[in-house]
This record gives structure tokens, sequence and C-alpha cells, in this order.
């Protein structure tokens, strides 16, 4: 198995991703950063999942915030 040392979402799962977001921003604020259908109409994980799993503009979109989400925490955490 490959390792991927430089790749900071290498092993994180597309769901714990959208979890974890969804625990930090919610899903009104989460609908408002990026603006996609399944975040501001009857949003659930598995119908998010399912368009973003077939979306890769959105995914990469969630992939980014959830980044900036994780350097963010970092950033509170040192101070």
């Amino acid at each position: 198995m490959e390792t991927q040392p430089n790749n900071p979402l290498h092993g994180v799962k597309l769901v714990q991703i959208l979890e974890e977001l969804v625990d930090y921003y919610g899903w009104e604020h989460l609908g408002f950063l990026i603006k996609i259908n399944c975040f501001n109409s009857n949003p659930t994980i598995k119908s998010s999942l399912k368009f973003l799993r077939r979306t890769p503009w959105a995914r990469d979109k969630v992939e980014n915030l959830y980044l900036k989400m994780i350097a963010n925490r970092g950033a509170i955490a040192q101070k």
C-alpha cells in the first residue's frame, strides 16, 4: 500500500469530511459557503454523499473547505 505523506486527505473518507463540516458549520452555513442544492434543500448526509460522489467539482469544493477548516482548527489550537 502506498503512503501519501503530502496528501492531508489520504485515508479520510468523504462521509467523515461531510459529517465534520456539518458539525462545524451546520447545514445552513455550509449551504451558504458552498452553494449546492443538496446543502440547501432538505439536506441529509445520504443525499449529499450521493451528489458529491457523482459531481467532481462539488466534491473539490467540499474537500477544499474541509482543508481550510482543519487548518483553522490547528491555528486556534496553537493560540
